[in-house]
C-alpha cells in the first residue's frame, strides 16, 4: 500500500466559465493543499479538506486575478459550494489493464455521496495520473453564478490527480 499526499503529488480542480459575461471571469485552476490517499492494486481511498482549496491561476480573464479575488473565490467555495464538508472517495472496484486503471467507487462532496468512475494511468515510472469529470449538480451543488447570473461556472468541473507512487 502506498500513501499519497501533497508531498508526492497534486490534487487539482479545474473550473470553466460560461454565460454572457464569461469574458470578465476566469477559468480557474485550484489546488487542494490538504489531502491523503492510500493506493494499492485492489483499493483506492482519498480524504481531502475542502477548506484547503487554493486558487493557483485564473486563465483567460480580461484582467489578472487579485488577492482579493482569490480570497472571495475561497470564501464562496467554503460557504456556498462545498460548505466546509470533507471530500472523500472510496473505491468499490479497481481493474488494471496494462498501465490503465478502471476505478469505480463512491465520491462524497458537500455531504452527498454518489457513484463515480474514472480512468487513471499508472505509468512504468510509478506515476499515477488522471482527470475525473464531475457534474456539480449531481452532488446537489449549485454552480456559482455572479453578475446577476450573467457569469456562471459550468456545471462540469475536472479533478486532476498527478502523484508519484514509487
Amino acid at each position: 500500500m502506498t500513501t499519497l499526499g501533497p508531498a508526492n503529488g497534486s490534487l487539482r480542480v479545474k473550473t470553466y466559465r460560461e454565460g454572457v459575461a464569461a469574458k470578465v471571469g476566469h477559468d480557474l485552476v485550484m489546488e487542494v493543499s490538504s489531502w491523503e490517499a492510500t493506493v494499492d492494486d485492489e483499493a483506492i481511498e482519498l480524504r481531502a479538506d475542502s477548506t484547503s482549496l487554493r486558487v493557483l491561476s485564473g486563465e483567460r480573464g480580461v484582467k489578472p486575478l487579485s488577492d482579493r479575488d482569490r480570497d472571495e473565490i475561497r470564501k464562496n467555495i467554503d460557504e456556498k459550494i462545498l460548505r466546509r464538508q470533507p471530500i472523500e472517495f472510496r473505491s468499490t472496484a479497481v481493474r488494471r489493464s496494462g498501465e490503465q486503471l478502471a476505478v469505480e467507487g463512491e465520491l462524497t462532496l458537500a455531504g452527498t455521496t454518489r457513484p463515480v468512475s474514472a480512468q487513471l494511468t499508472r505509468g512504468a515510472d510509478g506515476r499515477l495520473t488522471g482527470t475525473i469529470p464531475v457534474v456539480q449538480t449531481q452532488w446537489g451543488i449549485k454552480p456559482y453564478r455572479g453578475l446577476m447570473g450573467a457569469l456562471k461556472v459550468r456545471d462540469d468541473v475536472e479533478i486532476v490527480i498527478d502523484a508519484q507512487l514509487a
